[in-house]
């Protein structure tokens, strides 16, 4: 493999990747990073995990100067992945002198403000909150130099596309601009042709959409017997677990269980304030807490290494969010497991996402010896799916489903309300280039 020292990185910057225990550059950095450091836009298809982070932020840092105003700008779709991404960032560039600023919703805009005040080189944001302070005048692009998307394809199923349009079209035109995502739907293809120059792609890891490396088993259970069972899970855990479930009420339940049990839970969801949202991933992040209780705001871009064990407390409404939901184990090599509580009413659902899993996935109620008996009307419910968050039935970018998928008012800064005139102008009157 290919080391740091050999893509052309600086000292300031070698030393703060030195400092996090680095030495070798994983597939994605070993390519993408010499091509940004000679001024070319970049495509890069990597599943999260792959270390797509370090890609963009290394050469960012590199070419980045003090004290010359916002020059790089990396644009995330939620709160959590912004705050991660800035704080590897930072982790990186300690020793270049560059201040990095966290922009998103649900924290006061006075906080980001002073923030600002006091003078920042690089601004990690989710598109909403950075279009509060876009119109209001507290940040200005005329001197970006670098722009990336991360995770693009969740910012296209979360709505985003036409707050990146309009942001996009605010900065100059001449900037080394790359954009990261999983997978490649058609409008990111073509958000890539309209905005990037002659950008070089490198398709090097599709998200895993085979689960490889991940010990996968599913135990189909009545939901009431769904506490019990967790509890069966947990105890034989060594290291830190996440419990996805699929609203927000579920979530709190659970956490509620596990506290009555005396484990150590945190949870994250929607509705919580953006204060007790950091409060309960620091504590996870920082192992004083043993288990994470989620919806699937927390699906992407957690990047926890401890992470032994995910339960699907309940069957994901997306096959792609099963995906990224145990993909939160097994990080950077590490051994991880994944167990899938499917309940009467989800055997349908779970079936299908059974048909996009490539690898053997043990079968609990046979090794468990556990019967089931699920009533007729259940077994002749026919579902109609998504795949990869693009609709079929009931399902829009706009509105969303329960587990952050839809758009969020937190990560918005506030609500506001979308219209689409006759002369094909983008809701914030700049003109759609679609």
């Amino acid at each position: 493999m290919t080391k740091f020292q050999d893509l052309g990185l600086s000292d300031d910057v070698l030393k703060g990747i030195t400092e996090q225990g680095f030495e070798e550059a994983f597939p994605i950095q070993e390519a993408a990073i010499p091509v940004l450091l000679s001024g070319r836009d970049v495509v890069g298809q990597a599943h999260t995990g792959s270390g797509k982070t370090a890609a963009f932020a290394l050469s960012m840092l590199q070419e980045i100067q003090p004290k010359k105003g916002i020059q790089g700008l990396v644009m995330a779709p939620t709160r959590e992945l912004a705050m991660q991404i800035a704080d590897e960032i930072k982790k990186f560039g300690k020793y270049t002198g560059l201040k990095v600023a966290t922009i998103y919703g649900g924290q006061g805009m006075g906080i980001q403000l002073d923030t600002l005040h006091r003078g920042v080189e690089i601004l990690v944001a989710t598109p909403g909150r950075l279009i509060d302070h876009l119109k209001r005048g507290s940040i200005e692009l005329r001197d970006i130099s670098h722009i990336v998307l991360d995770e693009a394809d969740t910012m296209l199923d979360m709505g985003f596309i036409d707050d990146i349009q309009f942001i996009l079209d605010l900065a100059p035109e001449n900037r080394v601009m790359s954009l990261f995502s999983a997978t490649m739907p058609t409008q990111i293809l073509r958000l890539s042709e309209d905005y990037l120059n002659n950008p070089k792609q490198f398709l090097l890891d599709a998200d895993d959409l085979s689960g490889e490396g991940i010990d996968q088993s599913f135990l189909v259970i009545k939901d009431r017997d769904k506490f019990k069972y967790l509890l069966d899970f947990l105890k034989p855990v060594k290291g830190q677990c996440i419990v996805f479930c699929s609203t927000k009420y579920r979530t709190r339940d659970v956490q509620k269980f596990l506290h009555q049990e005396k484990y150590d839970a945190v949870a994250i969801e929607g509705d919580m304030s953006q204060h007790r949202r950091e409060q309960s991933m620091a504590k996870f992040r920082n192992g004083k807490a043993d288990i994470l209780v989620a919806t699937d705001i927390a699906s992407r871009g957690i990047d926890v290494p401890r992470v032994e064990l995910v339960v699907n407390y309940d069957v994901p409404n997306v096959e792609m969010v099963y995906f990224h939901r145990i993909g939160r184990t097994a990080r950077a090599g590490a051994e991880g497991k994944a167990v899938t509580f499917v309940s009467y009413s989800s055997v349908g659902d779970w079936n299908l996402i059974k048909r996009q899993i490539k690898v053997p996935i043990k079968d609990l109620n046979q090794e468990m010896g556990i019967q089931i008996s699920i009533p007729d009307p259940l077994k002749r419910q026919t579902s109609s799916r998504r795949y990869g968050g693009q609709s079929r039935s009931g399902y829009s970018r706009g509105g969303g489903r329960s587990g952050g998928y839809g758009r969020s008012r937190d990560d918005r800064g506030g609500s506001r309300k979308r219209t689409d005139d006759k002369d094909n102008r983008n809701s914030y009157g700049g003109r759609s280039r679609w």
